[in-house]
């Protein structure tokens, strides 16, 4: 009986063991060839490469004091639309009162030495000509009439510097537009120069655009482009790339890049979205999906089929500026790659897939499937 049931024991062990066994033979089998949605890299043409921007006035100054002091007083708002000649803010004037105030008493009392020095000039003129003084005497007084002039005139200068100084405590609009930004609050003590307002002046618009290092070189001023207002998809404006950074952001690494166009009767506001179109200089040019983008040790990188054996093998790529479902590549793959177009996370260096279309279709000849498999 105990021989009966030993028997019986290990039957089942040993089916235990055949089950687990084809188990595991179908888990590798699945890891090992999976379908990959596969795309064949193909010349785009001369492609054509968008930018996001913002729309910004063409001259956007940056508004501040001439001298220095304590902000008493702002009369402009971010948003506000100002005039030319307009007061925007006012420092604390009583210093500069007090400088003007001493700067004429100066003046006044030069004016009378001035005034003493041409009468004690006139007498001693007088007594020269009846011989009772003598010529030294009268050079010394004409001398002391020069210099009492002198004195007068750097006193009403001094005068209108601080006639100017006052005039500085007030802080005036330049040009028409609209305040963008305000740098500084009532109360706040400011330095000769410290920016207050941001004012986008009236007139030009343009469309702020940031450049990739990949393609800053094709793009000199000049050169005509489109613009595409995000409130009026599918019209697009012409437009001349005006200016380019001749240095990259240390942070970003683009080049900082203006726009200019003509809207026309469009409605354009200031900081409204919009994107910039370029063709692409009649070069021939691949792009890929944006799902094929995976990294290799911080750069980007595509994984590649090869035709032959369906293995995979990931390939570091050059890539420019990312359009909304495709990114080009500039470098690192050929027309006729296969590329795996998603699930590139899951993939592993050397992995065999069976590559299929959009529609679910193998890629590959069935007698390199059958090898595969």
């Amino acid at each position: 009986m105990r021989a009966k049931t030993l028997v019986i024991r290990l039957f089942l062990l040993s089916g235990m063991l055949a089950l687990t066994a084809a188990c595991s033979g179908n888990g590798d089998h699945d890891a090992s060839v999976r379908p990959a949605l596969v795309v064949e890299v193909r010349p785009g043409g001369a492609g054509v490469a968008s930018f996001a921007g913002e729309v910004r006035a063409r001259h956007e100054p940056e508004l501040s004091f001439r001298i220095g002091g304590k902000l008493a007083k702002r009369h402009a708002e971010v948003g506000d639309r100002v005039r030319a000649g307009q007061a925007l803010a006012e420092l604390d004037a009583a210093d500069v009162a007090l400088q003007l105030e001493a700067a004429r008493a100066a003046l006044a009392s030069a004016e009378a030495d001035l005034a003493l020095a041409n009468a004690e000039l006139e007498r001693h003129r007088r007594l020269y000509e009846r011989q009772l003084v003598s010529q030294s005497l009268l050079e010394t007084r004409q001398a002391q009439f020069d210099a009492a002039q002198a004195r007068v005139r750097q006193a009403r200068a001094q005068a209108a510097v601080s006639g100017n100084q006052a005039e500085y405590a007030v802080l005036r609009a330049p040009a028409d537009g609209v305040i963008t930004r305000r740098l500084a609050e009532a109360g706040q003590v400011v330095a000769a120069g410290q920016p207050v307002y941001v004012l986008a002046e009236d007139g030009e618009r343009e469309v702020a655009i940031s450049l990739p290092e990949q393609v800053a070189a094709d793009f000199a001023p000049g050169r005509e482009l489109l613009v595409e207002l995000w409130s009026l998809p599918g019209k697009r404006f012409p437009g001349l790339l005006r200016e380019v950074s001749p240095a990259a952001d240390p942070q970003a690494r683009t080049f900082a890049a203006r726009v200019s166009f003509e809207p026309g009767d469009a409605p354009v506001e200031l900081g409204q979205s919009a994107r910039v179109y370029a063709s692409g200089n009649g070069r021939q040019t691949l792009s890929v999906p944006l799902s094929a983008l995976h990294r290799l040790d911080e750069r980007p990188a595509v994984w590649v089929v090869d035709k032959a054996s369906g293995a995979v093998s990931l390939r570091p790529v050059e890539i420019g500026a990312y359009g909304e479902e495709a990114v080009p590549v500039l470098a690192g793959l050929q027309a006729g790659d296969w590329v795996v177009a998603a699930g590139v996370h899951l993939l592993r260096e050397g992995q065999r897939v069976m590559p299929v279309d959009r529609q679910n279709r193998p890629l590959m000849a069935p007698a390199v499937a059958a090898a595969a498999d």
